[in-house]
């Protein structure tokens, strides 16, 4: 008879003798935890989290519709009691997921679908369709060998840390440093420097131009060579960096000009913590990608592709084994994924986000007036940031943070992020930010 350890003290000691085991100070428990806090037994104590497991948890936990909804439980065990090859063998509950999709979050302008394990995995396969992409349009222009490999990214950037991606990440060395990668054209960021004063604009548009600058020199030095242009809509791993829609614009162009796609990294910005189901919404018709990639909030990972794709017959999307996977995705994460995108929907969560995300930015914002360690407030919807002055005080105040109680999460070297459950609500910022004074006055 399968049966758990129920002493929380021995699950760190289980774990270290075969995985190195430095997480958080806690043993969550999934059946205590409810809402927006996490329940941690080994401490017998509630936390108000701000991290969901990476920007993983849309609804919190033990969200009452999916709990009452004995349907979708029974589907769900089915599907993991089974775990079918997605690939292969069809289900009744893979449709529901696809149309439930089609319904919530696909775009019109991104019709194309593939769903694979993995945020990583999810960019390999937006980049394979990318260079299968150019290298058919090179041939057609009468290239004899294969060319169009190479992909064009961004300084502070995180795409995963598996094969094509390890090329494209460059946050924190350790990630990266002594595993094989190629040398693609790196550009520079210009991110928004907050408050957006004029001092800061004269700034941010020079960065702006020289970054185009970079990027047209990338394509001069490569030329034929490079099949995409990839970038997060925010820079998550890397700091939270915001880029403005006008510099979006500019990126869709330069892909059209110089024929390569756009590729939006959306897999920790997408699914409604923006205020929008996907966060580059935010950008406008005028900066439309040609690929996305998701994971994290939807449970499943994947890719969705547009149009342009086409203007090769015989893409990823039409010739079979081109891009596969046993599971394609995982139908219990499908399962999962329709009834949360349900819940959405239902309960209008991407505008609660916007709404919930002003609050905060708001409240963060008289906070900065009253302690100068913080700056940089910045947001779109509740995937919020700010920084501090050093990395020192920003891990002192993650660690405060957990001993009253809130859960926060940090990343590059001094920031703050905010990746709460799209059902926060402004008594749970209320909550938080009751803590965060508390630690500033004793900093």
């Amino acid at each position: 008879m399968y049966s758990l350890p129920k002493n929380p003290d021995s699950v760190a000691e289980t774990l270290s003798k075969h995985i190195l085991a430095d997480g958080f100070d806690l043993i969550f428990d999934m059946e205590k935890s409810n809402g927006v806090h996490i329940y941690d037994s080994k401490y017998n104590r509630t936390l108000l989290d701000f991290f969901t497991c990476f920007a993983s948890v849309p609804l919190g936990y033990n969200h009452p519709k999916m709990l009452g909804d004995e349907a979708f439980k029974k589907s769900l065990m089915l599907a993991a009691l089974t775990n079918p090859s997605n690939s292969d063998i069809y289900t009744t509950q893979y449709a529901q997921f696809l149309e439930t999709f089609d319904r919530v979050g696909i775009p019109d302008y991104l019709p194309h679908a593939f769903f694979i394990a993995g945020g990583g995995l999810a960019i390999e396969n937006a980049l394979k369709a990318a260079m299968d992409w150019k290298v058919q349009k090179n041939f057609a222009k009468g290239h004899q060998t294969e060319k169009g490999h190479k992909v064009l990214h961004f300084e502070h950037a995180f795409h995963g840390r598996t094969g094509y991606t390890l090329s494209l990440t460059n946050t924190l060395p350790v990630k990266t440093r002594w595993f094989a990668r190629f040398e693609w054209p790196r550009v520079s960021t210009p991110y928004v420097n907050y408050p957006l004063t004029d001092e800061n604009m004269a700034d941010l548009l020079q960065r702006e131009a020289a970054s185009v600058a970079q990027i047209r020199k990338a394509f001069a030095d490569n030329p034929d060579e490079i099949c995409a242009i990839i970038i997060e809509p925010v820079q998550s791993e890397g700091g939270d960096n915001h880029i403005r829609k006008e510099f979006a614009e500019q990126l869709r162009q330069l892909a059209d000009e110089y024929e390569a796609l756009l590729i939006y990294d959306e897999v920790q910005t997408g699914v409604g913590l923006s205020g929008k189901f996907w966060c580059h919404e935010h950008f406008g018709e005028k900066a439309r990608p040609d690929i996305i990639a998701f994971g994290k909030k939807m449970q499943v990972c994947g890719i969705l592709a547009g149009p342009r794709i086409d203007e090769v017959e015989n893409n990823v999307f039409h010739v079979s084994s081109r891009i596969n996977s046993t599971w394609g995705g995982n139908l219990v994460d499908m399962v999962r994924s329709a009834k949360i995108m349900e819940i959405i929907e239902e309960d209008n969560l991407c505008t609660s986000a916007a709404q919930t995300g002003n609050y905060l930015q708001q409240q963060l914002l008289k906070l900065a007036e009253k302690y100068p360690l913080i700056n940089n407030v910045r947001g779109k919807g509740l995937l919020t940031a700010f920084d501090f002055p050093d990395q020192a005080t920003r891990d002192h105040f993650i660690q405060k943070g957990l001993e009253h109680h809130v859960m926060f999460l940090g990343c590059s070297h001094r920031t703050i992020r905010f990746r709460p459950a799209l059902i926060m609500k402004p008594e749970h910022i209320d909550e938080g930010l009751d803590v965060m004074e508390k630690i500033l006055n004793n900093i």
